[in-house]
């Protein structure tokens, strides 16, 4: 005949294994939260300033054409959220959603043809160039520290410095109708 013998735990054993599991939950929430591509995308959209307060305060601007469902945008969140945490005091850092009919006039403007793409301007609002797909932290860092010393964009695949002084930041004409076939067109 067998017998089942249960091992009652000690009332310190029950402390341990109760703050055991709560530290692992909690360990397990962070990492989840910390390395979430996409809502690190919609944190640093949410915390992005807005284009016309950015190119009214005299820094540099980065502006990131993006949008939620792009995997390349997704993956250089977390560089985007390092760039604009480690040169908060130099640079402006903006996230345009393709997807929100609410910058149409600026994707026809800037000819948003592909995302990501960073539109990079002086410190005047001139548009110094433009990159074109996924770059690595230290590429991001490179573009950032060109335009804030004001130096020529580093020459790396997706980088174009602007052959053109006269774009400069601004809304569209009222009576100019912006061209709609964009990076959310699939014709």
């Amino acid at each position: 005949m067998e017998t089942s013998k249960f091992v009652e735990l000690g009332k310190v054993q029950k402390i341990v294994l109760l703050i055991t599991s709560l530290l692992f939950s909690l360990l397990l929430l962070f990492a989840r939260t910390s390395l979430s591509s996409d809502q690190s995308l919609d944190q640093l959209a949410r915390d992005s300033l807005k284009p016309e307060i950015a190119f009214e305060n005299g820094r540099p601007t980065v502006v990131e054409f993006y949008a939620d469902w792009c995997e390349a945008c997704q993956e250089m969140a977390p560089s985007m959220y390092r760039l604009k945490r480690n040169f908060q005091d130099e640079i402006n850092v903006v996230l345009l959603n393709v997807d929100n009919d609410q910058w149409l006039d600026l994707i026809d403007k800037y000819e948003v043809n592909g995302i990501p793409q960073l539109n990079l301007f002086d410190s005047n609002g001139q548009l110094r160039g433009r990159s074109i797909g996924l770059k690595s932290q230290d590429q991001l860092n490179q573009l950032v520290f060109s335009l804030v010393n004001n130096e020529t964009l580093p020459k790396f695949s997706g980088v174009r410095e602007s052959d053109s002084s006269k774009l400069l930041f601004s809304p569209l004409p009222d009576n100019v109708e912006p061209n709609y076939v964009g990076p959310r067109s699939h014709a």
